[in-house]
């Protein structure tokens, strides 16, 4: 899969992308996304959720009231591991990602503490046969096993069994698909799912393929402790299948939200307090339609708000953020939920996704070999109510045509910068790695470079001793009205920003030469000089809040050379 020749590479928005906005974020720290979640110790995990009332802070400075899961209890565990201040609130959205292991039995506890008018509550887990009751007789021949229903757990409802006012109700299933699923209110969906009554399942596989932990999946993560990168990812691989590895991962659930739905919500349970469960009148009766969302929710945030650390502060209820980082030649797991009730066409700059897998369901070829993926490169990677699906992305630079990270070739450099002269030995697929002869060092810092390119200018009058004659003009990197984000250069990495700059200044990387660099290119953090592309939805109403852009389901990919190490622990 990584050979694969990188398509829509070089459009005109990612050439503009890639050349005036090859940048850092440097109006704030940066924060990472990953995958966190709740765990269970062992095979038999036990998760203690309940379903309450809070507010969800807006970017626009609303409050919105809204109902969620959380954790009735602290949850046996959190992931990654490396994550170190992960908590679950009593409620939060959306609710806590239950990361287990195919084969699993999983148990969860349902408390009901939403507004005794809101009425019964429950949780549907499509894809698994769910018990309202007890599991027995799990076996190769038998993997969902025997429900024991449980005739006095909960209240039976239309789809499922149900918590009825400050009730409770327990559910079980073996967790017999591996990826990514959805869970959601059974219970007048319309309504429940749209106050923000839904989460999401992981299923890890039982056991992972050789080669996602051997050959170049190995060198992959070799390369990041090289750098002082630490491991986040929940697995090796998406599925038992050898063309699931990846190398990275983040989890995105998109919703969105009718504010005078909430507001009718909150009116009426204000209106009913104190009523008692089954009394005449104590209940809500909240219209869902006509249905006008002015708030686009990715992981219960939007831009610019989820691009935020998760477990942030200034959002009690809605800890998981959503801001993607990579670097040249990783293979990115993207888990993508439909959690809302609008269709959302996303739009994943500077590549196409590969899909894995529809609900936990590997998409595989129809003729032999029978074992082969089959799924569709995808432009937009529409996400469908309801519906979850599994997909790889990666960047490499292959199809710029131009080196990328700013080598003038030759075996000397006249500002002693030694990142300027390194070496590129095409692999069998053309990448530097460790399958290259020689093999690449891991702490090279154009790990993965497509040799082709190397040496290949961008630039017709280069500013430092990136070598001439490109098809690009760049502006002035000291003209600062290029743009808050412009660094002056279109190459990865700090170096390769000090080199497009004042030839005199180039690889001294002193106090006195940076001040003549333009001032947003002091990044926070200072060694950060990656290419920011768009991640955003195609509905162009769904990038705004509440009607102003930037907001919505909008966020940026940062592809960062190798120095730049990606600390997803915030």
């Amino acid at each position: 899969m990584r050979p694969m020749n990188m398509k829509y590479a070089i459009s005109k928005t990612q050439l503009f992308l890639a050349l005036v906005v090859a940048m850092t974020l440097c109006l704030a720290p940066a924060a990472f996304a990953a995958v966190p979640g709740i765990t269970g110790a062992t095979s038999t995990p036990t998760f203690n959720l309940t379903a309450q009332t809070a507010y969800l802070n807006q970017p626009d400075g609303s409050s919105v009231y809204s109902w969620g899961y959380g954790c009735s209890v602290a949850p046996t565990g959190f992931a990654p591991a490396a994550i170190a201040n992960a908590k679950c609130p009593a409620m939060q959205v959306p609710g806590p990602t239950l990361i287990v292991r195919e084969g699993d039995t999983v148990t969860v506890i349902l408390s009901n503490g939403l507004p005794t008018a809101a009425g019964n509550t429950s949780i549907l887990f499509p894809g698994f046969q769910v018990c309202a009751g007890t599991i027995s007789g799990v076996s190769p021949t038998n993997p969902a096993g025997t429900c024991t229903p449980s005739a006095t757990d909960g209240v039976a409802g239309l789809l499922t069994q149900e918590a009825a006012p400050a009730g409770t109700v327990t559910y079980q299933f073996v967790a017999t698909a591996p990826g990514t699923h959805p869970y959601y209110s059974g219970t007048q969906g319309d309504l429940q799912i749209e106050m923000g009554l839904y989460g999401a399942v992981i299923v890890l596989p039982a056991s992972v393929p050789t080669n996602c932990t051997t050959g170049l999946a190995a060198a992959n993560l070799q390369v990041e402790a090289a750098w002082g990168e630490s491991d986040f990812r929940l697995s090796q691989a998406a599925y038992d299948h050898p063309k699931s590895c990846y190398d990275r991962e983040y989890l995105f659930q998109w919703a969105e939200m009718d504010p005078s739905i909430h507001r009718t919500a909150l009116a009426q349970v204000t209106a009913t307090a104190g009523c008692t469960a089954g009394a005449p009148g104590c209940s809500l009766n909240v219209p869902t339609e006509p249905y006008h969302p002015s708030y686009f929710l990715i992981n219960g945030r939007s831009m610019p708000d989820l691009m935020d650390p998760n477990y942030a502060a200034e959002y009690p209820h809605q800890p998981y953020n959503g801001n993607p980082h990579i670097h040249p030649g990783e293979l990115m797991l993207i888990r993508t939920v439909g959690q809302g009730r609008w269709q959302h066409p996303f739009h994943e700059h500077a590549n196409h996704v590969r899909i894995l897998a529809r609900d936990g369901n590997l998409i595989l070829s129809q003729s032999a070999p029978a074992t082969d993926l089959a799924g569709i490169l995808m432009f937009d990677t529409d996400t469908t109510p309801g519906q979850a699906f599994d997909g790889i992305f990666y960047f490499t630079g292959r199809g710029l045509n131009w080196d990328m990270y700013g080598h003038h070739g030759g075996t000397t450099d006249p500002y002693g910068d030694a990142n300027a002269i390194l070496p590129c030995v095409p692999d069998s697929n053309g990448y530097y790695t460790v399958n290259s002869s020689p093999p690449a060092p891991v702490s090279t810092i154009n790990y993965y470079e497509w040799c082709q390119d190397h040496n290949k200018p961008v630039q017709v009058a280069p500013f430092g001793d990136v070598a001439a004659g490109g098809p690009a003009t760049l502006p002035d990197p000291n003209i600062f009205t290029n743009g808050a984000w412009y660094g002056g250069t279109p190459y990865l990495g700090p170096d390769a920003t000090l080199r497009a700059g004042n030839p005199a200044c180039a690889g001294t990387k002193n106090a006195n030469c940076a001040l003549l660099q333009p001032s947003n290119t002091q990044a926070n953090p200072a060694n950060e000089r990656g290419w920011a592309f768009m991640w955003h939805s195609h509905n162009e109403r769904e990038i705004t809040t509440n009607n102003v852009f930037p907001g919505g389901m909008l966020m940026m990919l940062l592809v960062d050379s190798r120095e730049f190490v990606i600390d997803e622990s915030n």
